[in-house]
């Protein structure tokens, strides 16, 4: 397959007719969706209904959607298998750098699918999709955005809402280092398309399950402070016991991140499937770049927020990590 590859600020012509071209289009973002990934594919799919295609948004349901859940158009995701009872001949993959972080239950289906593009915002995207449109930005909700508005394509409330969201998540309520004018402007317009403001804050900074509390509340127990590096823990068995899932813990990360001096601050937490999976989030503050740490363990993300797995048991796998993150501090600053 012949690659066509693009880190143009604005949308490619070539992306924009094979979207127009299609007939029915499945579309994915990474493993366990955050605000960015869900409001993108909430946001595609609907505009490409509305305009005639036969648009499907599919993610793996299995480990919930967090806060983003209450947005109009979760009810229209599919799950993996009713997603495998239809055909498409195009996949729309957003926010996803790798083929491999696309759901592992929907590659079956992907794999099939004979055309692709990918609209990403994450400077280690691998570029493997028929037509590549790759820019940092603050997110690809405003990808997205730039896409809709530059293609005149509809767009109301339902659409402006998830997007808000998947602007709002990976920004930080526009407080992130990758906030630009544009994106300021991004928010603007979807607010100028009916976005209630005040209500979604609510639904995802100020309304929090038992789950997510009590997961907070132990991983606060964990924290660890070593010079500028500091960390929490959350187990599989933390998960299992509680009940809750990785879309329970997004703001875990700000507690270490939150101590006065920090550089490196890092979530590490376990798997209720698979004790010998230890995942990691990672934040850090310049001159650091938290993708080329991830990238160690075959992870990656954005220069100060990124994520990798080890395939080790909890203790053994911080251990690997921070003796690494220990090495490259040394090597490289």
């Amino acid at each position: 397959m012949k690659t066509k590859n693009y880190r143009s600020k604005l949308p490619p012509k070539a992306l924009i007719k094979k979207i127009l071209a299609a007939k029915s289009v499945l579309i994915s973002g990474h493993q366990r969706p955050d605000g960015d990934s869900l409001g993108c594919m909430i946001a595609l799919a609907h505009v490409l209904n509305q305009m005639g295609i036969q648009a499907s948004a599919a993610v793996e349901l299995k480990r919930g959607l967090g806060s983003p859940g209450f947005l109009r158009g979760v009810k229209d995701l599919l799950r993996p298998e009713a997603a495998a009872q239809n055909t498409y001949d195009l996949l729309i993959a957003v926010d996803c750098a790798t083929m491999e972080r696309l759901p592992e239950d929907l590659l079956p289906v992907i794999k099939k699918i004979p055309h692709s593009v990918s609209i990403d915002h994450h400077k280690t995207n691998t570029l493997f999709a028929e037509v590549n449109w790759v820019q940092e930005a603050s997110s690809a909700g405003e990808l997205v955005w730039r896409l809709i508005h530059h293609a005149k394509w509809p767009l109301d409330e339902i659409t402006a809402e998830a997007l808000w969201v998947a602007v709002i998540t990976d920004t930080g309520r526009f407080a992130y280092d990758m906030t630009s004018a544009d994106t300021l402007r991004c928010g603007a317009d979807l607010v100028a398309h009916g976005v209630r403001t005040a209500f979604i804050n609510d639904k995802i900074y100020c309304s929090f399950s038992r789950k997510a509390v009590e997961l907070k509340r132990r991983a606060y127990q964990t924290l660890e402070v070593q010079d500028d590096v500091a960390w929490v823990t959350i187990s599989g068995k933390d998960f299992e016991e509680i009940g809750g899932t990785k879309a329970d813990t997004e703001d875990v990360i700000e507690i270490p991140r939150s101590i006065v001096g920090n550089q490196v601050a890092l979530f590490f937490y376990g798997s209720k499937e698979n004790e010998r999976e230890t995942r990691i989030s990672i934040r850090t503050r310049d001159p650091l770049d938290a993708s080329k740490l991830a990238a160690l363990f075959g992870g990656g993300g954005h220069t100060q927020a990124a994520g990798c797995t080890i395939y080790e048991p909890m203790e053994e796998a911080r251990k690997i990590f921070l003796e690494a993150l220990a090495r490259w501090r040394e090597e490289n600053y």
